[in-house]
């Protein structure tokens, strides 16, 4: 992208980066940049978020982590042929796609992969400052658009695929989000998570790996301070994304969580994350059926309708079907779900959603809701909904309003947990309602907020 006349350049630095969702995020980022497409769905384009010091689409850089190889003007060729971009965009902003493709290093841990998790952690924040320097930004932000984990059950070892892949939909990938890790158990250093040099530092970092043969594929800133101390030993390895947070708050770089994997929420990583001066959000983008359900149930709770019953089904394929096949994924997924309809309408009802991996469906999706509930004199109802939708589509925009919000709260010197963002998370950060107007709402006053410190 090229350079912005404002104050610095932003880094995106995606976990899982040649993904359906990353992928559509960049090619949409410069297809907007050069006006060859309108902003739709980015609600940071809107009236209430002008003037507010966002850095501007033209002013973003990508990079990022994947073990995935094929290269995203290849991917974006893919992406295309199934209908998720429009015909032709691939070759109009092939430069973007490749100058953002040099800039993704292998992920991991990869199979065999011998390295301990501070030794992973330190490698994956010297990339992601290494990747700061050499283009001269002024933040970067750490987005997670990898595949979805299974959720991590205390004192119990972490179990997956290996590898961080690209991830579609906001919850999972084309290649597996493997979990095999421990932080410190194993390196003897002592270091833990001790922060290295943050974004403004000028020492220059390893560039890291670089990435492998490509091959066609389906479908300034504060560091976290020196004397944090490392969370105690334990006989589990940490999830890759919590390996990749802790890397983020090495790095000294904002972080938001867009899938329902641990990221931040380790126990290991809280007090490290409190005391990091960074600013982070999420977990678990609301791209569709949760979206949907945040707007239906406080409409139930405040017409005083009694819901008895709440069903859903989703239908879906590519790499975010297939991850999602896994019953320990899925129910990672499911959580955001359950606890919107827990928060909004005070109480559980009968039924569960399930998920069905149609890997004939690629990046597109339907999730259909069952609703049962009475009204006055106990008059039994219900209520269908269908969604039918391109989850890449509707992830992307989502993840270019969070870079540059959260790259405008580092500015601003706010840090911790941003519940103001609830309104793109399934699962937000506390202290944030389930409802999506409260959530809107708020989303405004944070620009409000904002505004004023401009």
């Amino acid at each position: 992208m090229a350079a912005s006349a404002g104050p610095g350049r932003t880094g995106v630095w995606l976990i899982g980066a040649r993904g359906s969702v990353a992928t559509t995020a960049i090619a949409g980022c410069a297809a907007m940049s050069a006006g060859l497409h309108p902003p739709t769905g980015l609600v940071t384009e809107t009236p209430p978020f002008s003037c507010i010091g966002l850095p501007t689409l033209s002013s973003l850089v990508f990079g990022g982590h994947d073990t995935m190889e094929c290269p995203l003007p290849k991917r974006a060729e893919h992406l295309a042929a199934g209908g998720v971009l429009p015909h032709g965009l691939p070759t109009a902003v092939h430069a973007e796609l490749a100058a953002a493709d040099a800039e993704i290093r292998t992920g991991g841990p990869l199979p065999g992969d011998s390295r301990t998790d501070d030794e992973l952690i330190t490698a994956f924040a010297e990339e992601i400052r290494d990747f700061t320097h050499r283009h001269r930004l002024a933040r970067v932000v750490v987005i997670n658009v990898a595949s979805t984990e299974p959720a991590v059950v205390p004192g119990a070892p972490a179990v997956g695929a290996t590898g961080v892949g690209s991830a579609s939909a906001g919850s999972s990938s084309d290649s597996g989000l493997g979990s095999r890790s421990s932080l410190g158990s194993d390196s003897g250093s002592g270091s833990g998570l001790r922060s290295g040099s943050g974004v403004g530092d000028a020492a220059s970092a390893s560039a890291g790996s670089a990435p492998t043969t490509p091959e066609p594929g389906p479908g300034s800133s504060a560091s976290a301070p020196a004397s944090a101390e490392p969370p105690p030993s334990s006989a589990d390895r940490l999830p890759p994304s919590s390996l990749y947070a802790a890397a983020a708050l090495r790095a000294g770089a904002p972080y938001v969580n867009f899938t329902p994997s641990t990221g931040l929420h380790h126990p290991a990583l809280a007090a490290l994350a409190a005391a990091s001066g960074l600013p982070f959000a999420g977990r678990d983008g609301k791209t569709g059926q949760t979206l949907l359900r945040s707007v239906l149930g406080p409409m139930f709770a405040q017409r005083a309708l009694a819901v008895r019953a709440w069903s859903g089904t989703n239908l879906l394929g590519g790499g975010d079907g297939a991850a999602l096949a896994d019953p320990a994924a899925a129910a990672a997924k499911n959580a955001g779900k359950e606890r919107v309809l827990a928060d909004t309408l005070g109480t559980v009802p009968e039924g569960e959603v399930h998920i069905d991996d149609v890997p004939a469906l690629g990046d597109w999706k339907t999730a259909w809701d069952h609703i049962a509930f009475d009204g006055f004199l106990g008059t039994r109802m219900t209520l269908q909904t269908t969604w039918q939708g391109c989850d890449s589509a509707l992830a992307a925009p989502l993840i270019l309003d969070l870079a540059r919000l959260l790259a405008r709260a580092h500015e601003a010197g706010l840090d911790g947990p941003r519940p103001e963002l609830a309104f793109y998370f399934k699962d937000p950060d506390p202290g944030a309602s389930s409802a999506l107007p409260d959530q809107h709402l708020a989303l405004l006053a944070f620009a409000d907020r904002l505004r004023e410190t401009t």
